[in-house]
């Protein structure tokens, strides 16, 4: 089963400077990324997020000096995120992918390739930024990606974890049981069974005795 768990971040400046970097750097990112695939399908081309993440990579990212200084990781989700908000407007459950505004739905996710985040208490290991602060303490979970979003001038985390189900525990119940002759069991909770052939032999000797009775 899969929870997820929302709670307000305790930054200082610094730290609230580099969410709004790699904020910038997402919104900017997707942006460029949308218009891309946008001039793309209007030329007859047949774009995809793994195509644009290829040429963003090779060809865009090395003019841009200053992306090298932010997480690696914002771009790698920027292309996942666009590719699955196309895949929901073709099978007709989403709308069209919208340019991003700044200061509006301002976020960016981070994982740490593949390992599993430190938590302490009220304290989280971000991928690149470092320890971070909550202002409540963090369930034991383990995670190994995060969502950092802004609302107004304050900053949440978003995680998802799996709850492990707890197991459960069958009880059985045992009976004891007596076999008798005139009787075919007797539980241990009281529970009587008669024998079918004592009782096929007791409506025998009654019907002996009403006609016996019926002579007289």
């Amino acid at each position: 089963m899969q929870r997820a768990f929302k709670t307000q971040l305790k930054l200082n400046n610094r730290q609230k400077t580099l969410m709004a970097q790699h904020a910038g750097y997402y919104r900017w990112l997707w942006n460029w990324a949308l218009n891309m695939w946008n001039e793309s399908y209007k030329a007859g081309l047949k774009p995809s997020a793994n195509k644009l993440k290829k040429f963003y990579t090779n060809h865009v990212k090395p003019q841009y000096p200053w992306q090298s200084t932010l997480s690696s990781r914002v771009y790698q989700f920027v292309f996942m995120h666009l590719g699955e908000a196309f895949n929901r407007f073709f099978q007709g459950i989403a709308q069209h992918p919208k340019f991003k505004k700044k200061g509006r739905n301002d976020s960016f996710t981070l994982d740490n390739c593949g390992k599993v985040m430190e938590f302490s208490g009220t304290r989280l290991k971000l991928p690149f930024i470092g320890w971070v602060s909550t202002y409540e303490p963090l369930p034991g979970i383990r995670t190994k990606r995060v969502t950092i979003s802004r609302v107004a001038d304050s900053w949440y985390i978003s995680l998802a974890y799996e709850l492990e189900p707890e197991p459960t525990v069958k009880c059985r119940e045992y009976l004891g049981v007596d076999v008798g002759v005139k009787v075919l069991a007797t539980c241990s909770d009281g529970t009587v069974f008669p024998n079918p052939r004592a009782y096929k032999q007791a409506q025998k000797k009654l019907a002996r005795l009403q006609r016996e009775l019926s002579r007289r």
